[in-house]
């Protein structure tokens, strides 16, 4: 079977995920039965469904039109029989349950199409076992998506031990298909990828507690301040349930043996039936205050410990050939919403300082979960990390941008899209570098400058630090910095331009601002919301902006902190061109080499001079004399008059 034949998709369970998977699919275009075991749960899913759609619309991300033929293309049922009779794809959601899973494909097997894939949507149960539960093993896999699944980006792909090549690859292919980014999981392993990071993570947390070597407060702005996760892990516990992290901790456990024993302080939670933050209370009281994290409470011994555990998770799947570095990472940062996936995280600290104390405390306690698997040790001792050394070497390589040329264009592409594109110190500073390598290349002749995903072409600055009480001389540092490195794409001879899906908010609109042309597909959104924060724009906001529409224009966009649709911009002039969503791409291709074939000379020039005469008209009247006198002994201009009179395309040499 290939993607194309894939018309009917069949979700068994409308729960919270189910029915959020039922309409991942159904707003792919796919028909959709959704399926219960009676009518009043079956219609919660659908009404569910209906709810969310309509918060879509209203949040412009899906017109009223879309929103109803979604809802359409999903029939909700009751009955099994009906529910696969037609289905080229199965995805079962019911609960973590061996035997209920099980006797689910005894009756799917029934009544579903000889040729139909089975995938199971399990956090943790073994693929190989739920397969040979079924007559198709070689059509069944896990499909494994992340809450809510309408939101989430990952899809870990699992594959069984009897899974064939064709069937892993029609689900990835279903996976992207439904506009999420599948994950391969090579072997069947407890916990697959995120799990088996994370919720080690969590234990061992908890064991700092339960030994009594940090407090919650320490542990948790250890990790958010610190280590820059996106939450403390006891407030992620909280979140997830400290029931299911438990539950999955006592099934790695009886799976893999002890170094997965759940710590005590998550049974005592589990039996006091404080499971976190759905029922009130967990590691946080949410009915007095709930979570408070006090920022400078952090410990570096702490952070060495728990990101040592998580180097030794990774090393083991990297070792057992579960998933490669690169995966694990992309993975976490999905899945988990890490801003640096751990293989980074440990890298960046060194694997021999972890190593070290994973021995010390392996010494001390004994306890297997401090046993440094083979190829952690390895690579430590080779003064290697998880990626090669050579890696390192590429000065295009980069960690949170992402950098390619295509023909005469340069493209570079803000690659964080689990953050929403939003600009770190990092990123600055790669952006920076990039556009100095690309403008030196005489063969670039555009930089084409995007966001990765659909979600956002740049949502601002990434703020996750602010709440950390920054000193006021880093705050400044960081605003000179942006305005560095975002005038470097001002001020680089290359023209620039900016092709904007989804939010271009704060400083992604400062970024979008110092290009020199701006294209936009219809659902993009644009606003400069500093001031709803009590700060202003501080990578050139508030200086181009006005330089580009007219004071009162910013102003209004500045003072208001409101969003605007792309129509409104462009009749602010702040955008050339408007596209549908699915044209933007190649629109914004068109355009850049529609600059890429200009006379680059005379491009620089005009740039140097507009730059120069919005401080001064006569600086910028000055350079535009002298560059009229320099081009008349270029290649270039003959170039340009030989077309002219021949009636004939220019090719611009640049020289």
């Amino acid at each position: 079977m290939e993607l194309a034949d894939v018309t009917t998709v069949s979700v068994l369970g409308a729960g919270n995920m189910g029915h959020g998977i039922a309409e991942v699919a159904a707003l792919a275009g796919f028909e959709v039965t959704l399926r219960d075991i009676n009518e009043e749960l079956v219609q919660s899913g659908y009404e569910n469904i209906e709810w969310s759609l309509d918060k879509l619309v209203e949040k412009d991300r899906l017109s009223t039109d879309e929103a109803e033929a979604t809802i359409s293309r999903i029939e909700p049922v009751v009955g099994l029989a009906d529910a696969v009779a037609d289905a080229d794809v199965i995805i079962e959601v019911v609960p973590e349950v061996m035997e209920i899973k099980t006797e689910v494909y005894a009756e799917v097997e029934h009544h579903a199409p000889d040729e139909a894939i089975i995938a199971t949507n399990t956090s943790s149960l073994s693929i190989t076992d739920l397969s040979e539960a079924t007559d198709r093993p070689e059509q069944f896999c896990g499909m494994h998506f992340f809450n809510p699944p309408v939101r989430m980006e990952l899809v870990e792909v699992i594959a069984g031990d009897h899974t064939s090549d064709e069937t892993l690859e029609l689900i990835e292919e279903l996976a992207d298909a439904m506009a999420k980014t599948p994950v391969r999981v090579h072997k069947d392993s407890p916990g697959f990828i995120v799990n088996r990071v994370l919720i080690p993570l969590l234990n061992e947390a908890a064991w700092l507690v339960e030994e009594g070597t940090a407090t919650i407060a320490e542990i948790d702005a250890t990790a958010k301040f610190d280590m820059g996760l996106p939450m403390g892990a006891f407030e992620l516990a909280d979140q997830i349930g400290v029931d299911v992290s438990y539950h999955v901790l006592d099934y790695m456990h009886g799976a893999l043996g002890d170094a997965y024993r759940p710590c005590p302080l998550f049974a005592a939670k589990v039996d006091a039936d404080a499971v976190g933050k759905k029922v009130g209370e967990g590691f946080y009281d949410y009915d007095d205050g709930g979570v408070e994290i006090p920022p400078d409470a952090g410990r570096g011994e702490i952070a060495d410990r728990l990101l040592a555990v998580m180097a030794n998770e990774v090393a083991g799947l990297v070792q057992h050939e579960v998933a490669d570095a690169e995966a694990i990472d992309r993975a976490m940062q999905l899945g988990a919403g890490f801003p640096d996936g751990p293989a980074t995280m440990a890298d960046d600290r060194g694997l021999e300082p972890l190593v070290a104390v994973l021995d010390d405390r392996f010494e001390s306690t004994n306890e297997p979960r401090y046993d440094a698997v083979d190829r952690l040790r390895e690579l430590a001792a080779a003064d290697q990390g998880f990626y090669s050394a050579g890696d390192d070497d590429d000065p295009m390589a980069f960690e949170t941008i992402q950098v390619d040329r295509e023909g005469r264009i340069g493209q570079i592409i803000l690659d964080r899209p689990h953050q929403m594109n939003t600009v770190s110190a990092a990123l600055l500073d790669e952006l920076a570098t990039a556009v100095d390598d690309l403008d030196a290349d005489s063969g670039v002749r555009c930089i084409l400058l995007s966001g990765a995903g659909d979600r956002a072409f740049c949502a601002g600055a990434d703020v996750s630090g602010l709440a950390s009480d920054p000193d006021a001389l880093d705050a400044m540092e960081f605003s000179r910095t942006g305005q560095q490195s975002f005038g470097k794409l001002e001020a680089c001879d290359t023209p620039v331009v900016a092709a904007i899906d989804g939010y271009c908010l704060g400083g992604g609109m400062e970024l979008a601002t110092v290009a020199d042309l701006r294209i936009a597909s219809e659902r993009a959104q644009f606003g400069q919301p500093e001031h709803n924060l009590g700060l202003l724009p501080g990578w050139g906001g508030t200086q181009r902006l006005s330089h580009l529409i007219g004071e009162s224009r910013a102003k209004e966009i500045i003072f208001t902190g409101d969003r605007f649709d792309a129509e409104t911009m462009v009749d602010y002039g702040f955008l050339t061109e408007v596209v549908a969503a699915d044209d933007l791409d190649a629109a914004a291709m068109e355009l850049a080499e529609k600059l890429a074939s200009g006379p680059p000379i005379a491009q620089g020039f005009t740039k140097r001079a507009m730059l120069a005469g919005r401080e001064d008209t006569d600086a910028g009247l000055e350079i535009e004399a002298q560059a009229f006198g320099l081009l008349m002994d270029t290649d270039d201009l003959r170039e340009g008059l030989r077309a002219f009179m021949n009636d004939d395309e220019a090719e611009f040499t640049g020289e």
